[in-house]
């Protein structure tokens, strides 16, 4: 058994099987569909998930997890380890790296002969989810806290994130789009480009067809490494199995791959990162996500249907569902580069 426990969360989208191998300890996410609150991967999941989205009257909203949800994660890894590196989604979108830190202030009242080390990954999805793979296996090496926590950190710099959708306007309503922003208007309906850089996405581009899209993520990821170089891939999806596989091909035609892995996001990520639907606004809600509201008038809306008598669903979805992101951590190359994507 490890010296040094791992905590994150689950929209790092690690494959469950991983998770279990590598003991990694999760902490989920919620997502608020009407009046129920379901538990990120638990009370959720991704095919039911993107079954309930084709037929949704109302956007589903998400929350970070609160202190006390760490909290009984940290108590649950204390049992059999005093050293612990958690690690957060970006804390630019999302209140979970405050959360924790809070968690684990209550942990030091409680139980102050536990060390943890909180990390603020500044990635999302897998592009964070690497970042605990890679300190899991170093604390099943042996590796001390410090050692652990020093790797989870270089893995994160040195990891990206290259991400389109069929829209840009999940993002720009839940106002995550950061410096992307200029990407919206007349280009909703193209597929933009998308990563993360020091923590806000950014855009990087945008493209007209699907083919164009992943042929422009394989271009701008080969740059970003360099010839010669070796990563470690992760493809992740949302509702769209059949991309996913299609963008891991062309990929590895041009990029050695040491290890790849395909897989959905989590319903809270997906949430956040794709989605069709009404205009809305939104709002911070103490120690949680954005929560978006309806605005009156919104362009699209949940019409009464005079044949069934009821709310018909977003025209949005029923678009066929797909969002696709290329996560990668670079390992090898003639040249070191951090951040980027």
């Amino acid at each position: 058994m490890p010296s040094v426990g791992i905590l994150t969360d689950t929209t790092a989208a690690i494959p469950e099987s991983m998770v279990k191998d590598l003991g990694i300890r999760l902490v989920p996410y919620y997502v608020h569909r009407g009046l129920e609150t379901l538990r990120d991967m638990v009370d959720i999941r991704p095919d039911e998930f993107v079954a309930y989205l084709r037929q949704a009257v109302n956007l589903p909203t998400t929350a970070n997890p609160s202190p006390g949800d760490y909290l009984a994660g940290l108590e649950d890894l204390a049992r059999t380890t005093k050293q612990i590196v958690a690690l957060t989604m970006t804390s630019k979108g999302s209140g979970a790296y405050q959360s924790c830190k809070a968690a684990v202030a209550m942990l030091r009242e409680k139980m102050p002969e536990v060390q943890v080390e909180v990390i603020d990954t500044l990635r999302v999805a897998m592009s964070h989810g690497w970042a605990a793979i890679e300190a899991a296996r170093a604390a099943l090496q042996g590796a001390g806290l410090r050692e652990v926590a020093a790797c989870a950190a270089e893995v994160s710099r040195r990891a990206m994130m290259i991400q389109t959708a069929d829209t840009l306007r999940y993002l720009y309503m839940g106002g995550r789009i950061g410096r992307a922003q200029h990407l919206v208007g007349s280009l909703l309906n193209i597929k933009p480009l998308i990563g993360i850089e020091q923590g806000s996405i950014v855009a990087l581009g945008a493209a007209r067809t699907r083919p164009t899209a992943y042929a422009r993520m394989v271009q701008i990821a080969r740059k970003f490494v360099g010839d010669g170089a070796k990563v470690r891939a992760a493809f992740t999806h949302v509702g769209a199995p059949e991309e996913a596989a299609e963008l891991r091909r062309k990929f590895e035609s041009v990029i050695e791959c040491v290890e790849v892995i395909t897989g959905s996001l989590s319903p809270a990520l997906a949430v956040q990162l794709f989605s069709c639907g009404r205009r809305g606004r939104a709002r911070r809600t103490p120690g949680g996500d954005d929560q978006r509201q309806p605005v009156a008038g919104g362009r699209r809306r949940a019409a009464a249907d005079p044949r069934r008598g009821r709310a018909r669903p977003f025209s949005g979805y029923r678009r066929r569902l797909s969002q696709i992101s290329l996560m990668m951590r670079y390992i090898d190359g003639p040249h070191e580069r951090g951040g980027g994507g």
